[in-house]
């Protein structure tokens, strides 16, 4: 039997790397697609109380805050480039996107499980401020869409690259060029994490917790990825930076450039 191209033979269906592959992208459609809707369910409708344990206020608010830290902590780590180095000599580089995806979304599903919910209210809103909230949060649904459009093509289960290598094709680098939100704000999606968190109209106090605490991950993520930004790309970054604001969108007129970036998937760090 004459084999015409070796490498995607060895890649087809009827190796034994495409079962486990095809696994390895169900589990990150699931757990990484799937709990990211759950979680804009739960930022929409307040947080849920699926496991009530009794605990008391206080107690309530250190188990949140764990439960926030182990998350943090899993989806920082897992970005780091020294521990991504260390993975890919386990598994394929082309299937670290996919793991990334399917560990975030496992911690995210555990946060939402074992949310205590705290019944001290805060805030309640009605009339006009009601609807305003709804309305910023359906607006950063559209502003979401939008700027994954901006980044195309985008990846954030790491479906594609596993594709990729089941065809034997080598993996590109991703490319963008500034245009869509990012003329407006260099962090479009953190800008749209922060209004989805803040606008809610029944704010309790674990809810006051939850918002403290993930805003303040999301600015130190932030700058954190700034300067990772500027150790790959140097000046063209930095004239970026000089401007576009970093994360609040305070011009009224966006930045017009021509400047093509090449990037890794943006995301919290």
């Amino acid at each position: 039997m004459k084999i015409e191209n070796p490498r995607l033979a060895d890649n087809s269906c009827n190796s034994k790397v495409c079962i486990p592959s095809y696994v390895v992208m169900a589990l990150s459609g699931l757990l990484g697609g799937v709990s990211l809707t759950l979680f804009t369910v739960f930022l929409y409708a307040g947080l849920p109380n699926q496991m009530d344990w009794g605990l008391d206020q206080q107690t309530r608010l250190y188990f949140n805050t764990l439960l926030c830290l182990l998350f943090f902590f899993q989806h920082s780590i897992m970005l780091r480039k020294g521990f991504r180095k260390w993975l890919s000599g386990f598994i394929p580089q082309d299937y670290l996107g996919a793991f990334f995806s399917i560990f975030s979304g496992l911690f995210l599903f555990i946060l939402m499980l074992f949310w205590q919910k705290s019944t001290s209210l805060q805030v309640e809103l009605d009339g006009a401020p009601y609807w305003l909230m709804r309305a910023l949060f359906f607006f950063s649904i559209i502003g979401f869409y939008f700027t994954f459009r901006s980044l195309r093509p985008f990846d954030p289960l790491g479906i594609r690259e596993i594709k990729s290598h089941l065809k034997g094709k080598t993996a590109i680098e991703s490319f963008f060029t500034v245009r869509g939100p990012y003329q407006w704000v260099r962090h479009p999606l953190y800008f749209l994490c922060l209004l989805m968190i803040w606008s809610q109209v029944s704010v309790t106090t674990d809810r006051l917790l939850f918002n403290g605490l993930w805003t303040f991950w999301i600015i130190i993520g932030t700058f954190l990825e700034e300067r990772d930004m500027i150790a790959s790309f140097g000046e063209k970054y930095q004239s970026y930076q000089r401007k576009v604001p970093m994360l609040i969108p305070y011009r009224w007129f966006p930045w017009k450039s021509s400047t093509t970036i090449t990037t890794i998937i943006i995301t919290i760090t």
